[in-house]
């Protein structure tokens, strides 16, 4: 079981604390010694945490008790040890993908993103037998034949093999192998940058039901119709809560042949890493797998192999510190096209609500009592993204280099924009699973996105709806668009306000009987702009599941949201959208704050950033680029003013004590 081959990302993991101490590891020579070195331990994050990197030695893989802990020993076993005697018949509602595939075919999909000059690709292998390889390689066609350009040992447990190329030339499409041994291969592009595209095209997916089993024809169909430019995936990518590797490895061959030749974030949710609903409170230890206590619930070095399968082809995260337990983390950003996106883990630090706040419900995390006092829930010192994510998106928001637009990307909603749960007759006031709780994190992140000008894209509700966030007041805050569920095979909801009134100000001649001005049932101010129930959950045409796409106008600074039925086919049908989308807005909307004056600029800069401070508060009111190198700067209150600017970044004071006017 020792292996002498270790190389880079097994010395990720040797950090502080290793998590993997078996005994025959501990016998290892190589193993004692790098353990015992100091530098060792502090040279790398643990992104790629207990991690393995085989020979083909002939030798057993460990199992998963050695690798997960005795307590765990059912954790990937159909991707673990002796994998090839775990294939067999499975009960119908958990059935997962044969893993024995022919020997030609063990290279599934591959991940990537491209920012600048540097290439980050995961490679996810099917697993592989003691006698075989244990390597991957990456070549790219130039003329008639291929060149090979990098070669990774594969990490285990996860079977995946992660490539990383600093001098990409990116203003061209390059085409792209894979090769595991002398016959399995895997092909697609690498596309150019499209720098000079006017507008971006984003898909906004998530929640793909196991329970749903097979290929996603019309969905894959539709999308390379649409032809986005990048791809985000909000995570519940599989439900297989205890068996990851067979999840994800189900989910990359249902959406690989639209994923193997553009961009595309994968981040996990709480599904992902075998809980019912996750509140990560920065790595406690979680009490059960339904979560309320806050905390993970199953090994570290599960959650470990989830996030580097679905996030190690993301560019490195900005802040690297693994959160207690030696958990990993990758929020972070990426430039793609003119658009800046922020990789978010709401998840991540947020506070679990057993124990903190009053029980109100028939569970810790539901709310039924409408006599309720909102704000007893909330408590001060909850935490929703967590001090380390805020100060993220505050210098994110101030950094404009190479972009046009901002994008905040996460797993759940800034809202409770559902009213029903599960089944139609379940009614429910509030949820504390999405983030509109603990109401003051949650406004505290929508200042740090309105700063930025930025629209939200999310998943993870079952439920598609569009929303501008109300902070202070209504329609004062950002635009955002949670996707449906790919597949809603396991969970609906439905909006549906109990009244069945519309709101305050409605979306003028909307199909939609239910938009307007509401607070959901945490008190939080919402406009609903579109929403897409369900109309019988027993026909499975009729789950409003289904994706959407984010159109960027980098000229116009125009946003469009539409929303795709899954059984539609885009080339034919005319009403493939749900009722109430396309919605357009600008980009700049996202700051709906009502301005009490204007502060003129007049700079020698195209297209300059602008930043304007609140010299009383010191508050930094929004960083964005602006197409005109002179005019007026909306201002809030009769304050005094700075006026900052720069070519990417506020670099420099423009001028200062400025009162609006």
């Amino acid at each position: 079981m020792c292996r002498d081959s270790f190389s880079g990302p097994l010395l990720d993991r040797l950090t502080k604390t290793t998590g993997f101490q078996s005994p025959a590891m501990q016998n290892c020579q190589r193993f004692r010694q790098l353990l015992a070195s100091r530098h060792m331990k502090l040279l790398f994050p643990a992104l790629l945490a207990s991690t393995f990197i085989l020979s083909a030695s002939g030798e057993l893989m460990p199992t998963s008790a050695e690798v997960f802990g005795q307590k765990y020993g059912s954790l990937d076993n159909r991707a673990t040890g002796e994998w090839w005697k775990r294939q067999g018949p499975q009960k119908k509602r958990k059935t997962m993908i044969n893993l024995d595939v022919p020997r030609d075919q063990v290279i599934g999909f591959a991940v990537y993103t491209l920012e600048g000059s540097s290439l980050k690709m995961t490679a996810q292998l099917f697993p592989l037998k003691p006698d075989e390889t244990q390597e991957v390689r990456l070549e790219v066609k130039e003329g008639d034949s291929w060149k090979e350009i990098a070669k990774q040992k594969i990490v285990y447990p996860g079977w995946s093999a992660h490539f990383r190329i600093n001098d990409w030339d990116g203003t061209k499409d390059h085409a792209y192998r894979l090769r595991h041994a002398e016959k399995a291969t895997f092909e697609g592009k690498i596309r150019r940058e499209p720098t000079d595209k006017e507008t971006i095209v984003v898909g906004n997916l998530s929640c793909n039901s196991s329970r749903t089993t097979g290929p996603r024809p019309l969905i894959i169909k539709n999308l390379i119709a649409q032809d986005p430019d990048i791809l985000f995936f909000a995570g519940d990518q599989t439900y297989h809560h205890t068996q990851h590797t067979s999840g994800w490895l189900e989910f990359g061959m249902q959406f690989r042949d639209v994923m193997r030749d553009r961009p595309t974030i994968t981040i996990p949710d709480d599904h992902d890493v075998g809980q019912a609903n996750l509140w990560g409170e920065n790595g406690i230890k979680a009490t059960n797998a339904a979560g309320p206590s806050g905390g993970y619930f199953y090994a570290p070095e599960y959650v470990n192999m989830v996030q580097r399968q679905q996030t190690w082809h993301l560019p490195d995260p900005v802040d690297p510190k693994p959160i207690e337990r030696d958990i990993s983390v990758y929020f972070t950003d990426l430039t793609y096209g003119g658009i800046s996106f922020a990789i978010l883990e709401d998840r991540k630090f947020k506070t679990g609500p057993e124990g903190t706040i009053p029980k109100m419900g028939p569970r810790p995390d539901h709310i039924n009592d409408p006599k309720y006092d909102r704000k007893a829930v909330d408590v001060k010192g909850l935490k929703l993204l967590g001090d380390r994510q805020l100060k993220f998106l505050n210098e994110w928001s101030q950094d404009w280099t190479g972009a046009d637009q901002k994008v905040v990307l996460s797993q759940t909603a800034f809202c409770g924009a559902v009213h029903i749960h599960g089944g139609p007759t379940n009614r429910l006031l509030a949820d504390l699973d999405s983030n509109a709780w603990p109401q003051t994190g949650r406004n505290n992140a929508l200042r740090e996105i309105r700063r930025a000008t930025a629209t939200h894209l999310c998943g993870d509700q079952h439920l598609a709806v569009s929303v501008r966030h109300g902070i202070d007041s209504f329609d004062d805050g950002p635009y955002a668009f949670t996707s449906p569920a790919l597949v809603n095979t396991i969970y609906g909801r439905w909006w549906h306000p109990a009244d069945a009134k519309a709101g305050p100000n409605p979306v003028p001649n909307s199909p939609l009987p239910w938009t307007g001005n509401y607070l959901d049932g945490l008190g939080n101010k919402i406009t609903m702009l579109a929403y897409a129930n369900p109309t019988n959950r027993s026909d499975e045409k009729q789950r409003a599941d289904g994706y959407g796409l984010a159109r960027f106008n980098k000229k116009t600074g125009q946003v469009t949201f539409e929303c795709y039925k899954r059984f539609t086919d885009v080339t034919k049908d005319k009403d493939s959208q749900f009722p109430g989308w396309p919605l357009t807005f600008n980009f700049n909307d996202n700051d709906g704050r009502k301005a009490t004056g204007h502060l003129e600029y007049k700079v020698d800069l195209k297209h300059p950033v602008v930043q304007v401070i609140n010299e009383k508060t010191k508050e930094i009111l929004y960083t964005k680029r602006v197409k005109a190198s002179q005019g007026k700067l909306p201002v809030y209150s009769s304050d005094p003013h700075t006026i900052k600017i720069g070519k990417d970044k506020p670099a420099r004071i423009l001028r200062s004590g400025l009162i609006g006017g």
